[in-house]
């Protein structure tokens, strides 16, 4: 079981990776995919493993929000380029591609917080 969570957990975090960094399309679908299937196998395995109280939730809870967010982003900044023109003048649209950095930058942050949490409870007090 142990050997299913290293592989779950690395792809997770090689698609986050490749996500953000991300510039081909097709690529970032795929990482999408991933990350919310990964994401969703982490945390019900996690949930399940041990007792994580409420501070654990609420952070897993925000990091969700900012994931849905990027996703929203992601969607909106990736429409045809008909639109994207239409768009291109608004403050919203120039401030996506900087909003969406700063939400990954935010999502990593909490997944670290997230995977300290978690080992915290495993380890001997």
């Amino acid at each position: 079981m142990f050997e299913i969570r290293l592989i779950v957990r690395t792809a997770h975090l090689l698609a986050a990776a490749a996500w953000v960094g991300g510039l081909f399309r097709r690529m970032v679908n795929i990482c999408v995919g991933v990350l919310l299937l990964s994401g969703a196998y982490l945390m019900f395995d996690r949930l399940t493993t041990t007792s994580l109280g409420w501070p654990y939730l609420t952070v897993l809870g925000i990091k969700i929000i900012a994931a849905l967010g990027m996703f929203v982003l992601a969607i909106y900044l990736g429409q045809s380029n008909i639109r994207r023109l239409a768009k291109r003048t608004s403050r919203f649209s120039k401030a996506a591609p900087q909003l969406m950095l700063a939400l990954g930058i935010l999502v990593f942050l909490l997944g670290a917080l997230l995977n300290g949490m978690f080992e915290a409870t495993l380890a001997p007090t």
